[in-house]
């Protein structure tokens, strides 16, 4: 019953963003002249960009396809790009993206593969997720100050915020993994301390929860540190992966026949958009994520930056969530008619004896 309210609480959040960021994106524009530049795009070149969004969900697919062959579970590699497709659905249409691993998980447990595996491989999916934005995002503000206030001088502080954010964010799981008894004392000494100051009810089931998830980051711990070399290709397969959707946005600027821009500098812009709001509890940072394009991305689209949004965010997230949605749904066709085999299968074989 819980699971259903909070199923629905999430649908009825997901719907009032998307109302406020539409409302907020095309309150007072001139949508016909909008749609008119929309259509004059070349289509050749936003075909390569479902492609490239296909390649980024198949990229976290292969990644579970490799890792579960490191604790010898051999799957198909389709089976592993149905898991992919629930992660990044689940991923949307939540937020902070809380519901994709769980989901992941639960479909995983219908290929009878551990729950303790499964949680490893997803943590160690999240870990590099994120690593890939820290990386970026640190370096460019390192090395590319230049581009920095070429593009970004409006939106800085949103940039600072949520690359400290990510940086707090990977710095804190790497804590919990490779001191995860350093980290435990830490987080019970804060709840104590929040306990006493009544601003948390004491609950020993939530201590004894939270000390039972520790030992997913013991588990963590010690596979990372027996597959450094399974780690390293991830981690190199994760950044041709992220790499991969943020050029999409390079295709819509081919689609506009735009010159002048280079390519890397349009790819680097959709990342900082990325390391901008990954953390924030916006459903596939819906809304800040569509006026973030609009502010930086003037100096590269001009005139259609409007109409390139429109594309940019349709084919990098709409596209995605409906790819995604599409094999979700395929996958729960596949378990339910699977497991709806089974049981007739067990009374013919009843019957033979």
């Amino acid at each position: 019953m819980q699971s259903k309210k909070k199923a629905i609480g999430n649908t009825v959040f997901l719907f009032v963003v998307f109302g406020l960021t539409i409302y907020g994106v095309f309150h007072g524009e001139d949508l016909e002249a909008m749609m008119q530049a929309i259509r004059q795009a070349d289509i050749r070149w936003l075909l390569p960009g479902v492609c490239l969004v296909l390649f980024f969900i198949w990229g976290e697919s292969i990644i579970i396809w490799y890792m579960m062959r490191s604790f010898r579970i051999y799957l198909r590699k389709r089976i592993c790009f149905l898991f992919s497709s629930v992660g990044f659905f689940f991923s949307c249409i939540t937020p902070s993206a809380t519901g994709g691993q769980p989901m992941q998980i639960y479909y995983m447990n219908k290929e009878k593969i551990p729950i303790p595996v499964a949680t490893v491989i997803l943590m160690v999916v999240t870990i590099t997720y994120k690593l890939v934005l820290v990386v970026i995002g640190v370096g460019i503000l390192l090395f590319g100050q230049g581009f920095l206030h070429q593009y970004l001088e409006e939106i800085l502080p949103v940039y600072y915020l949520g690359l400290l954010l990510n940086v707090f964010c990977v710095s804190f799981m790497t804590v919990l993994v490779f001191h995860p008894v350093l980290a435990e004392k830490i987080i019970l000494t804060g709840m104590d301390w929040l306990e006493k100051l009544h601003l948390m009810k004491k609950k020993q089931s939530r201590r004894e929860k939270f000390q039972a998830s520790m030992e997913v980051y013991r588990e963590t711990a010690a596979y990372l540190k027996d597959h450094k070399r399974v780690i390293i290709s991830v981690v190199l397969i994760t950044f041709v992966q992220r790499l991969a959707l943020f050029a999409v946005t390079w295709m819509v600027y081919l689609a506009f026949r735009l010159e002048g821009t280079p390519m890397w500098d349009v790819v680097l812009l959709q990342a900082v958009i990325s390391v901008s709001v990954d953390m924030l509890p916006l459903p596939g940072g819906m809304g800040i994520s569509e006026s973030l394009f609009l502010k930086i991305f003037t100096a590269v689209f001009a005139s259609v930056t409007l109409p390139a949004m429109v594309l940019s965010r349709g084919l990098g997230y709409y596209s995605q969530l409906l790819i995604s949605a599409l094999f979700t749904i395929v996958a729960q066709l596949y378990y339910s008619v699977r497991e709806s085999k089974i049981p007739h299968r067990c009374s013919r074989l009843d019957t033979e004896e």
